[in-house]
């Protein structure tokens, strides 16, 4: 007999199912050769990093294309703009984060500071934001870099990055944003944002298999490569190009991941990114409605703008929580810290919620099924700890 698919609802980490044209795309880049310019003579295949770059350049409004530059992941990008950043303008400087933030940013920053190469702030946050007078007062003559999330991976809160753009270009510092939960999500405009550079990940909101993404640079000359190698372009020279996107993309792209991000895009760019959202938006709604209605049940953000609700149930450990999803409902969530370790310390003292994430894939009927679960688990429990 037949296992029924999973309800799966860890789309924060990883979008499933992919639509069908982004498999379609990865088994056509495979089935022919590689072409890739500078690289090949053939002309049997598709250029399948032009197709993502200029598909990525008009879903995010990034110009000129070419300031797209393609990364393993969003991590890989923020190491490459957090090093390349110092390695352009010199050890030193004081920079700031928040309390909001992935460890794909923490992480780099902290090992900066231990390295005695930077000198870091981390600024709280209250509600899910982190308040204008709060980025204000911690702004020093020394301030020449601020990296933070655009969107929370655990409250699905989504950062007002024009508002802080706007007063960290009005003291000349540099600006670092990590689209990683909001590319695909949200509309997001980077000619119209103030910010210095955008990293994204192709395996999450925007549909595409692991093992790509990138990042969008207003100002090449603001951030040094730290990787060198093949390009396929000016070949005679012993020295990295500094033309974009040349200048960060050293050896051979993953074409089929590259396939799969160009379909992906194509794909919410046909559904359009707003309605998207707001199918999002009325799904999550309806889920902190009917977890909420449950009194041990704490949901850490009633209001989210991404499809995202982190919760916890009185007198159960989050990973059992999970377990229990899993094993008896055949729903696929996330427990545990995400990776966000600042944010689970200041909202639940460190233990970790339960997650459930969205896509334009989660069905009404999937909400339903999920929402009646969680609520039959919290009443279990809390008839558990009556009873004891």
């Amino acid at each position: 007999m037949a296992r029924s698919p999973p309800i799966y609802l860890n789309n924060a980490a990883t979008t499933w199912p992919k639509p069908p044209e982004v498999l379609d795309a990865v088994r056509q880049s495979l089935a022919l050769p590689v072409f890739g310019s500078g690289r090949t003579t053939g002309s049997q295949g598709e250029d399948y990093a032009t197709l993502a770059r200029e598909a990525l350049a008009a879903l995010l409004n990034a110009d000129p294309p070419e300031h797209v530059a393609f990364t393993q992941n969003a991590t890989d990008s923020l190491n490459i703009l957090i090093q390349g950043f110092l390695a352009a303008n010199g050890d030193g400087c004081h920079v700031i984060t928040t309390a909001l933030d992935h460890n794909s940013v923490l992480r780099p920053l902290h090992e900066l500071e231990r390295q005695g190469r930077i000198q870091l702030t981390v600024l709280p946050f209250e509600n899910g934001f982190v308040g204008p007078d709060t980025l204000e007062s911690a702004i020093t003559p020394d301030t020449r870099l601020m990296v933070t999330a655009h969107g929370s991976n655990v409250l699905g809160s989504v950062q007002d990055i024009a508002r802080i753009g706007e007063s960290l270009h009005d003291h000349g510092i540099f600006f670092i944003v990590d689209g990683g939960q909001t590319a695909g999500h949200i509309p997001v405009d980077l000619r119209a944002l103030p910010v210095d550079a955008y990293a994204f990940t192709g395996h999450k909101g925007l549909f595409g298999i692991p093992g790509t993404g990138g990042f969008y640079l207003r100002d090449p000359e603001s951030v040094a490569p730290v990787c060198y190698g093949g390009t396929g372009t000016d070949s005679f020279s012993l020295y990295q190009p500094r033309e974009m996107p040349e200048r960060f993309e050293s050896g051979t792209h993953n074409y089929p991941g590259l396939a799969a991000l160009a379909a992906g895009v194509n794909y919410i760019a046909s559904v359009g990114v707003k309605t998207i959202a707001e199918k999002a938006e009325r799904q999550t709604a309806f889920l902190i409605r009917e977890l909420k209605s449950e009194p041990n049940i704490t949901v850490y953000n009633e209001s989210p703008s991404l499809p995202i609700v982190s919760f916890n149930i009185r007198g159960m450990e989050n990973d059992d929580v999970g377990f229990i999803l899993a094993r008896a409902y055949g729903i696929v969530a996330r427990t545990g810290l995400h990776c966000a370790p600042l944010i689970h310390r200041a909202i639940d003292g460190g233990r970790g919620s339960v997650r459930l994430s969205l896509s334009w894939f989660t069905t009404d009927e999937e909400c339903r099924i999920a929402a009646r679960a969680v609520k039959e688990i919290a009443q279990n429990a809390d008839s558990s700890v009556g009873s004891s």
